[in-house]
Formats: C-alpha cells, sequence, structure tokens
C-alpha cells in the first residue's frame, strides 16, 4: 500500500515539471524572413544556323560552355545574413531576415540563370557540375550591401561584382572588368529595401554577362582567323 501511495503522490509532480519542461520549447520571437532574388530578364540571342566549327557571330549563340566557378565574397559578405553599412565603418546585417543560401552561393545561382539566359552560349555550368567547359568565370563579390551612409531615410543597395573570364585550357585570364548596379529603395522597409537588391543585383549581372559573351566572341574570332597564334592574355 505504502508504495502505491508513494507513486500517487508522485504523479501529480511529474506532470508539473513536463508541463515547465513544456514551456521551454514555446517561444515568442517572430519566425525569420527568406527572402529570394530573381535573375534579370535578359534578350535571347538568335540561334546561330553555322556550323559548330565556325566563328560565332555577334548574336549568335557560341560553340563554347562556360563554368561559373564558386564566387569568392569580401570579408562579412560570405554569409545568408542581409548586409547593410552605416556610418563609422560600421557593418551589420537585418534581424530576422536572411537570404536562403549564403551569398556565394546565391550569386553562383543568379549569374548561371542569367547567362543561360542569354541563349549566347552552348551550354553555361554552376561549380558542382560534373561536366568540362571551354571557359571560366570567376567572380568576387565586392560590395552586396544596403548603404545608410548617404544621409537618405531609406538605403542605397550596392552591388560591385569583379569578374575574371579565361581558357579551362591553360587559365590563360582573357578579361577582367567590374560588373555593378546601385538601386534605392522607396522606403526603409525589408520589402523595398529587397526589392532594390533585386535591382542593383540585375544590372551588375546583366553587365557581366554582356561583357563576358564580348570576351569570348573575341577569342573565338581571334582563334578563328588565326589558328597558330592563340589570342594573347593578360596573364603573360
Amino acid at each position: 500500500m505504502r508504495s502505491c501511495s508513494a507513486a500517487a503522490r508522485a504523479l501529480p509532480l511529474l506532470c508539473l515539471c513536463l508541463a515547465g519542461c513544456s514551456g521551454l520549447f514555446q517561444s515568442k520571437a517572430k519566425p525569420e524572413q527568406i527572402y529570394f532574388l530573381r535573375a534579370p530578364a535578359v534578350a535571347t540571342s538568335t540561334p546561330a544556323a553555322e556550323p559548330a566549327a565556325a566563328p560565332a557571330a555577334a548574336g549568335a549563340a557560341m560553340p563554347a560552355s562556360l563554368r561559373v566557378t564558386r564566387p569568392l565574397a569580401s570579408p562579412g559578405l560570405d554569409t545568408s545574413r542581409i548586409m547593410l553599412v552605416q556610418t563609422d565603418h560600421r557593418m551589420n546585417f537585418y534581424s530576422g531576415s536572411r537570404w536562403p543560401a549564403p551569398l556565394t552561393q546565391l550569386v553562383e545561382a543568379l549569374a548561371v540563370e542569367t547567362l543561360r539566359a542569354t541563349g549566347a552560349w552552348a551550354s553555361v555550368e554552376g561549380s558542382a557540375s560534373p561536366f568540362p567547359s571551354d571557359y571560366l568565370l570567376q567572380i568576387h563579390i565586392r560590395r552586396f550591401e544596403a548603404d545608410y551612409t548617404e544621409g537618405t531615410a531609406a538605403p542605397v543597395v550596392h552591388v560591385v561584382l569583379d569578374c575574371v573570364v579565361g581558357r579551362r585550357q591553360g587559365r590563360e585570364v582573357l578579361a577582367t572588368f567590374t560588373a555593378s548596379g546601385s538601386a534605392a529603395a522607396v522606403a526603409n522597409r525589408q520589402a523595398e529595401v529587397v526589392a532594390a537588391f533585386e535591382q542593383a543585383s540585375g544590372t551588375a549581372l546583366q553587365a557581366l554577362s554582356q561583357q563576358a559573351e564580348q570576351a569570348v566572341r573575341a577569342d573565338l574570332q581571334h582563334s578563328a582567323q588565326n589558328p597558330d597564334k592563340p589570342l594573347a592574355s593578360i596573364s603573360r
């Protein structure tokens, strides 16, 4: 009888402890918001009617494949946080919101989608692709933040991408360039700031696409006209 009585007294105590512990798993914090960016709309090139071995004319699809290697990021930007800069050289991020992946992965995906949409390439692959490519594109993300230092109520978003295009064979550099874009947020609210990020990154990616295509078209044209004389690269 004593054991039954002890068990009966312990049961309410056990229920009370469980009820208290269950409160530890309850949070009043707002759920984190995840924002994504769309690649810019890019005018597609007209498919080439010439044999694959012929040099590609401007606006025609090139007989060349491109791999976008995993981008590099300046210190503080290799994160899924949506970054901002303030006066006195302060870097911060918007609380309760983030990108769907680290910024390097996000920019790589957007660059691949933008380049594919042009129709100018035989194929465009990302860094994880098992297929070989003729050319490589390396991107360094120098800026990708909302800037509050310009004295306006809403920030100005700046995106700056330093790019290198080269041949896969021999790792020869053909061109280096900077693709950038800026956009002012219409209001200091998260949705409007993200919209400015999409506009600024779209401008930068369009410039990246055009300049990468120009570099490879020049190399293909030179190779077709001078098969025994490779195009001089800036790495020499």
